[in-house]
């Protein structure tokens, strides 16, 4: 019996609009977003964040993707601590993401 190969598992941290939400107003000018850019920058500063950024479509949030290294515990604690999400503008999500095609 062939064992599979232990593949690579990160985190995905999906963003949506929250109830402070407005829609139809560009992401940039959403109060709080400025605090939430601050907040993934520290763990992009520590290494930890792979990847994050809005989808460019109107009113569609974004995601962030970690580093390897980087628990489920961790990134869920850390989510739920950012500003935008504390104060309503922001609802978050993490879902576990096997990456099956990766460069080394």
């Amino acid at each position: 019996m062939s064992t599979q190969p232990v593949r690579p598992l990160r985190f995905v941290v999906l963003h949506t609009p929250g109830p402070k939400w407005q829609y139809g107003l560009d992401y940039r000018e959403q109060e709080g977003v400025s605090e939430h850019v601050q907040h993934y920058l520290k763990l992009h500063q520590q290494g930890k964040l792979q990847l994050g950024g809005p989808f460019l479509l109107p009113d569609a949030g974004g995601m962030m993707i970690t580093t390897k290294e980087v628990t489920y515990e961790e990134i869920d604690a850390f989510a739920a601590e950012d500003p935008a999400v504390q104060s309503g503008l922001l609802l978050y999500e993490v879902r576990p993401w096997m990456t099956a095609m990766e460069h080394e």
